[in-house]
């Protein structure tokens, strides 16, 4: 072996030692497996229940419907959902709402299998699922850094990150597998089932059960959350960053189907190709972030991803090459990924931990709960204008924000 083959593989060590050391942590580990598990799972039923919806309605009108009802409760309540997890032992909640989630899932298998199933029901237990995710989502972000730690919380995110994308790309294409093969109900008892590799993680951890807040008033716990938040600017600022790019940038996915039968001409495979283009972006991303130290200058990281994610939209809103579109997109999902996971870093570090569980329940506000209106406005902008000038629209509003931003709040920049 000459000396440069052996310093290229000392580097490629120490590169993916980096990436996976928080599998090191025992209780991680069995963790981030179970929920890759669970994960694939539930991106096998959002694919499975898009085409149920259709086969039931042949209505797109129906399908926003669902996707509101699955997401709304996320805006509405996740505040109080974080309220929750600072005041019950977080591992204990999430046996509660990892439970709740497999139920509903069961019950669709069980009502597309006997053939009962009506357009009511999906629309109910997607309200339900919704409403457990508004419990379980800041619940399981605050709670990696019971796992691992202030010190590996920005590895084990990524790690999230990385998990999250495979399932992303794998789900759907095991459901459509499955659809073609059995039929639609086994993908609901699949990610029904899945669920039970988090339960069974979750009994095998050797982590103690903690809780920091103080059991006060729920409405005086989210008030709290609210004050501390509007107090510390820093992380405020934060939040404003992600509430834009979930308004302004990542609406872009509402258009995609307009973008590849007009705009690109390539159909319904050119589509996939399109949403897997950000999905690789996002992976590589997520495996970057994974082994990248902002210690610092996490601001910094999040300020040139932010403005890598809007530049890269707007080369796509310019672009009329298929293949081109795709490696912008791919420049949306590995900028998008730096971004939430470093502010994600950012906000948790920065935040004590008996107020950990309501503010990444606000962050469950502004990275999720907002999306929706995102959608509204790129729809209805593409509506008069068309699908390229609304991207470009929405990025540059998006850059605007955010630099402004950083010019008027410069406590943020102290943040690492």
């Amino acid at each position: 072996m000459s000396g440069s083959e052996g310093e290229t593989t000392v580097l490629q060590q120490g590169y993916f030692q980096r990436v996976f050391s928080s599998l090191k942590n025992r209780d991680y580990r069995l963790y981030w497996i179970g929920q890759s598990i669970s994960l694939i799972g539930t991106w096998m039923q959002s694919t499975a229940q898009g085409w149920l919806i259709l086969e039931m309605t042949n209505s797109s009108f129906y399908l926003g419907v669902v996707s509101a009802l699955g997401m709304l409760p996320v805006l509405f309540f996740s505040l109080f959902g974080g309220a929750i997890a600072d005041r019950v032992p977080k591992r204990k909640l999430l046996l509660f709402t990892q439970t709740s989630l497999a139920i509903p899932a069961l019950i669709l298998g069980v009502l597309v299998l006997t053939k009962r199933v009506e357009i009511w029901h999906v629309m109910l237990l997607a309200f339900f699922l919704g409403l457990m995710n508004a419990i379980d989502a800041p619940t399981r972000q605050s709670f990696i850094i019971e796992l691992v730690g202030k010190d590996l919380l920005m590895n084990a995110i990524g790690l999230n990150s990385i998990s999250f994308n495979i399932a992303r790309i794998l789900g759907p294409v095991v459901a459509g597998i499955l659809i073609a093969a059995v039929g639609l109900p086994y993908c609901f008892i699949i990610n029904g089932l899945s669920f039970f590799a988090t339960i069974i993680a979750l009994l095998l951890l050797r982590i103690p059960d903690v809780v920091r807040a103080s059991k006060e008033d729920i409405l005086q716990s989210v008030k709290d959350g609210l004050r501390f938040v509007r107090t510390r600017l820093d992380i405020f600022s934060l939040l404003v960053i992600v509430a834009s790019s979930s308004i302004f940038a990542f609406s872009y996915t509402t258009l995609m189907p307009i973008f590849a039968r007009d705009v690109l001409q390539s159909g319904a495979t050119g589509l996939g190709g399109l949403m897997s283009a950000v999905g690789v972006g996002a992976l590589l991303g997520a495996l970057n972030v994974a082994a990248l130290s902002t210690r610092g200058r996490g601001a910094r990281v999040a300020f040139i991803a932010n403005l890598a994610l809007s530049i890269s939209l707007m080369l796509f809103s310019f672009s009329r090459w298929y293949w081109l579109s795709t490696i912008f997109l791919a420049g949306v999902g590995f900028s998008m990924i730096t971004q939430n996971t470093t502010i994600n870093n950012l906000i948790q570090t920065n935040t004590p931990d008996h107020m950990r569980g309501r503010v990444m329940g606000l962050y469950s506000v502004t990275f999720m709960g907002l999306a929706p209106i995102g959608s509204l406005l790129a729809g209805t902008v593409a509506q008069f204008i068309g699908a390229p000038i609304a991207v470009l629209i929405g990025a540059l509003v998006n850059a605007a924000l955010v630099i402004l931003l950083f010019r008027l709040r410069p406590e943020m920049k102290s943040l690492s």
